[in-house]
Order: structure tokens, then sequence, then C-alpha cells
């Protein structure tokens, strides 16, 4: 009876420990994916960074480029995942930041070789910002003062010109 009570336990205990590996994506950086890209392939990441660029609709999915501050991933999502997504980020704002969970592909048979991920799930972390675009009056007023001697130049030019005729 002890035995098998040590038995199950040791079943449960290993089958436990397996459902770990399972259930819970690896977070990862784009660096980490690049450089050991056969390590991961196959397998479920957690992947976070900014949403740049355009939303790429492809029927019922789209893509996405999703960048960690070194690198850009593609990902590739059913598009009502991403309906929350607001900005993304070009000169004029910075993108909404999210965490995506999905299978990293190294070389993707279905989207032409790319390295890419396919999600399951989408959160998003922070939304972004339009970004206001201050004028530089330093750098405004060295375009005028360069104009003005262009100008100044010019009319030197001019007048050196006319005395010689």
């Amino acid at each position: 009876m002890m035995r098998k009570l040590i038995f199950i336990s040791l079943i449960i205990g290993f089958s436990l420990s397996a459902c770990h590996f399972l259930c819970y994506a690896e977070d990862v950086s784009s660096a980490e994916l690049i450089n050991n890209a056969r390590q991961y392939d196959g397998k479920v990441v957690l992947y976070k960074g900014e949403v740049i660029g355009d939303i790429m609709m492809r029927k019922e999915f789209v893509w996405i480029n999703v960048n960690d501050g070194i690198n850009a991933i593609g990902i590739w999502s059913n598009k009502d995942l991403v309906k929350d997504i607001v900005y993304t980020g070009n000169y004029k704002s910075r993108g909404d930041v999210v965490e995506v969970r999905g299978v990293f592909h190294r070389a993707c048979l279905e989207h032409g070789g790319d390295l890419d991920i396919h999600i399951d799930e989408l959160r998003k972390i922070n939304s972004g910002v339009v970004i206001k675009e201050k004028p530089d009056i330093a750098k405004r007023n060295q375009a005028f003062v360069l104009l003005g001697i262009l100008g100044l130049a010019l009319l030197l030019s001019q007048l050196k010109k006319e005395k010689h005729k």
C-alpha cells in the first residue's frame, strides 16, 4: 500500500513538473531569439515590446512588428487580438507596448521562411502617445543668421560685379 502511494505521488509530481513546461512561455528578447533561433524554434515564447510601423491586414489575420529596443520581430496574429492597439510607433507617435505569447518560428514555412511568432495571446501593457514636436529655437536662429550671411554675400557679389562694369 505504501509503495502504491509513493508511486502515485511520483507520477503526480512528474506530471505537474512537466505541465509547468507546457503551460508557461519563456520570456525572451529579440537578441536571444535571433542568436538562439534553433533552440527556440517551435517553442512557446513570451515577447514584449513597442508596436511599430503599420498593422497589415491579411483577411482574418494581421502582421505587426514589435520592437523590444534592440530588434523588431514580425508577429502573426488573429485580427481580434490586436483590436486594442491604438498607436503604432513612427515619427509622430510612440507605439503601444504589448506582451505577446505564441510559437516562435526561425524559418516559418507558411510565410516564406521568415523568422516570426504566431501568437495566441496579446496583452497591452502601456498605451502609446502622440509625440508633440517642439521647434528648436536655437536651430531656427542659426538658420536666420546663415540666411543673413548668404544674403550679404550675394549683395556684395552684385556690388562687385557692378563696380567692374
